[in-house]
């Protein structure tokens, strides 16, 4: 049995009382667990697989693919500040899209996990801003090393993100910041 702490970032029905989730760890990186029984009544997963959780977790590697079963779950930062705007719960989502986007499964990513833990935690008491947005997408490129220590302006980062990575940004983005317009 394996133990690591992580943030929840998706979750996914697999049966009429299991779940798929989505953990981004620093050791681990991106992977998955199914929550055998998390739907029911009295399932001791109740209340702590909510998305942008962050909880120590122990669960049973996969032997031949990579689902791992999710043994035990206990909730060390639930950011219930997140649930105050629309906005908020929609920047964090861009940012949870970003990083499934960017980084490859079972990649160790200790910076980029530091990173969305940060801005998860600003976001708990902040609504989002065009500059946060950008600075969380700087961050990533110069974590990926597509960006040197001097950075780039403003939104450059989003197109060498894009160019990187040969696909478009997760639709959240033009949300997040029509929602920032509509909210100086």
């Amino acid at each position: 049995m394996e133990k690591t702490e992580a943030i929840l970032i998706g979750r996914t029905r697999w049966s009429e009382t299991s779940l798929i989730i989505h953990w981004c760890s620093p050791g681990l990186g991106l992977f998955r667990t199914i929550a055998k029984g998390a739907l029911r009544p009295k399932s001791p997963f109740q209340g702590v697989l909510d998305l942008f959780v962050s909880a120590e977790i122990r669960f049973v590697p996969a032997k031949k693919s990579d689902l791992h079963t999710l043994a035990e779950a206990h909730c060390l930062n639930p950011r219930l500040g997140l649930r105050a705007s629309y906005g908020r719960v929609l920047a964090a989502t861009y940012f949870t899209r970003l990083l499934t986007l960017a980084v490859e499964p079972h990649s160790p990513l200790p910076a980029l996990h530091e990173l969305l833990d940060r801005a998860l935690d600003f976001l708990g008491s902040h609504d989002p801003s065009r500059a946060m947005l950008e600075r969380f997408e700087l961050r990533v490129a110069e974590d990926l090393g597509l960006i040197g220590e001097k950075g780039a302006p403003g939104s450059e980062a989003a197109r060498i993100l894009e160019d990187h990575l040969h696909k478009r940004l997760p639709a959240q983005r033009a949300q997040v910041l029509a929602w920032c317009a509509d909210h100086p």
